[in-house]
């Protein structure tokens, strides 16, 4: 625990900034979901036919997986907190309008045609007998969704909306434990905020006549309430409501207005990644006068690439087999000057993206097993592997799992027939084989956690695996209005290769670096950045 609250200390700005974005985040989520939820509770409560509808629609809203409504999102709105804030939103609406659907449902009639006996309009009926006596309900709604909120925004870092599940996500991806936990406690503690603060919010607006003692089960005893009390509540409520829409609307506004003349530049959800994405927007801040907003850790390459396309990145480096077999859906070409003219081609004909320069490293999938397997097996290519294949476990991620580059290739070309294939993904599957819960897993020739878990390699001998060369793609409109971006980009290449590159991530996933200070130290050693 103590290497713990060293970690923590040393990491608590970065924490507490992450920490008061997964707060605004939440509350953005939850405040719309209120706003309009309520609304549509009371709606289908007075409407009776439409609630088989609405609350049909928001229970397969509700049942859709996460990652899978944040991929329907993302081409519709781009990455960012937008979608964060309408996936969890949507998710939000559930409780909400149930339990307000069920608080005025369960009114007890009576008590709904007395007040029309004391001639109350239907309007005068809800504001003064119905919401009040459905208040408990619909905050309990209110309450669950906003604890509820807190853990689906840690989603929000995959697509690059920040939050405490940048932590989480990341110390996955490097196996680092301090750092997943600095992102899991803290939002379970800010889990636990919301609900006390919603707590005091529901007790100071449920009318003190229906209120439950949690001691003696009776209700309390009305207490007399001066006007101006009333008055300053519900001022303060209208100022806490206006409050938050100002706040995102300055939020948004400064977002749109802060877009102008700035270049975004992102990076993918691993540590090259992380680094590479850095070492670009190091390079462009201090070689140009043009602004750059870093976007990092954008989720696999899907994600990033339907930023792209959306016009939310503007830079970022992507891998030549990556462009060819995953996003062309084209075969392996194993000539890396062939398949390195074909994507650039492609890419420029298509979708108006460039090509730039390679960086000099391959960063191709190679099957990794721990040393006492290989000698156990004697296994030294994968050819090796495939005749034992029937006795191993292999731990792939979840992209390697269904690619044809991947493990649906690796059947048809090398003939293997696994035990079992368990795909997980990030720094999990080396936690896996560590552990010897897997026997194989596939790895990125440059993994510094192939170095950190003293892994075996095995060599592709019948060379499945395209040419996966790092090369920075940028669009051509971007690249047309700052034309000095080119020879800029091109600063880096053929600086770095496959052994640079493990040891830069090694650095990060292994001895605890950070991955900006290290393309920077990096950059600087090259002579590239003052």
């Amino acid at each position: 625990m103590k290497g713990f609250f060293t970690y923590f200390g040393d990491k608590s700005n970065q924490i507490f900034q992450l920490f008061a974005q997964h707060l605004g985040l939440t509350v953005a989520a939850v405040a719309v979901a209120i706003i309009i939820g309520v609304p549509l509770g009371i709606l289908i409560a007075r409407k009776k036919k439409l609630a088989g509808f609405v609350i049909g629609v928001t229970n397969v809203i509700q049942a859709v997986p996460s990652l899978a409504l944040l991929g329907f999102l993302i081409p519709l709105l781009g990455i960012g907190s937008t979608p964060a804030i309408i996936m969890v939103f949507l998710y939000s609406l559930l409780p909400i309008v149930k339990n307000t659907y069920i608080g005025l449902k369960n009114i007890n009639p009576d008590v709904i045609e007395a007040a029309k006996g004391i001639g109350l309009t239907g309007g005068q009926t809800l504001k003064m007998v119905q919401l009040p006596l459905a208040l408990p309900v619909i905050m309990a709604g209110i309450r669950i969704a906003a604890v509820t909120a807190v853990g689906l925004m840690t989603i929000a870092a995959f697509i690059g909306a920040g939050g405490l599940g940048y932590l989480v996500f990341t110390g996955v991806q490097r196996v680092d434990n301090y750092m997943i936990l600095s992102g899991a406690i803290p939002a379970c503690i800010l889990a636990l905020f919301m609900d006390f603060v919603i707590g005091k919010i529901e007790d100071g607006v449920v009318p003190e006549g229906i209120k439950v003692n949690s001691k003696s089960e009776k209700p309390k005893k009305r207490k007399s309430r001066n006007r101006k009390d009333e008055r300053r509540k519900k001022a303060t409520a209208i100022a806490v409501l206006v409050s938050i829409v100002v706040i995102l609307t300055g939020v948004w506004g400064y977002k749109a207005i802060g877009k102008k003349n700035t270049i975004v530049i992102g990076s993918k959800n691993y540590t090259e990644q992380l680094i590479l994405g850095n070492m670009f927007a190091s390079l462009v801040e201090n070689n140009t006068n043009i602004k750059v907003e870093r976007r990092m850790n954008l989720g696999g390459s899907s994600v990033i690439w339907e930023a792209m396309k959306s016009g939310d990145v503007d830079v970022y480096v992507e891998y030549i087999g990556t462009g060819l077999v995953s996003i062309m859906q084209r075969e392996v070409i194993s000539d890396s000057d062939k398949a390195y003219n074909v994507v650039k081609k492609y890419f420029h004909e298509e979708y108006g993206v460039e090509w730039l320069k390679p960086l000099g490293f391959n960063n191709t999938y190679v099957m990794a097993v721990r040393e006492d397997t290989a000698k156990k097996y004697n296994l030294k290519t994968v050819s090796d592997l495939a005749r034992v294949s029937d006795q191993l476990v292999l731990g792939c991620t979840m992209e390697f799992s269904d690619r044809e580059d991947g493990y649906v290739g690796m059947k048809k070309l090398y003939n293997t027939n696994f035990k079992s294939v368990k795909p997980v993904d990030g720094g999990i599957r080396y936690t896996a084989i560590q552990n010897k819960e897997s026997d194989v897993t596939d790895a990125f020739m440059t993994d510094g956690l192939l170095k950190a878990f003293k892994l075996k390699t095995l060599e592709d001998d019948k060379h499945l695996f395209p040419p996966y060369h790092a090369v920075p793609v940028i669009k051509e409109e971007v690249l047309e209005k700052y034309p000095e971006l080119k020879e800029v980009l091109n600063k880096l290449s053929g600086q770095i290769n496959n052994e640079i590159m493990r040891e830069l991530n090694y650095k990060v996933d292994k001895l605890g670096g950070d991955p900006r200070e290290v393309a920077d130290e990096f950059l600087k050693e090259k002579g590239l950045l003052k």
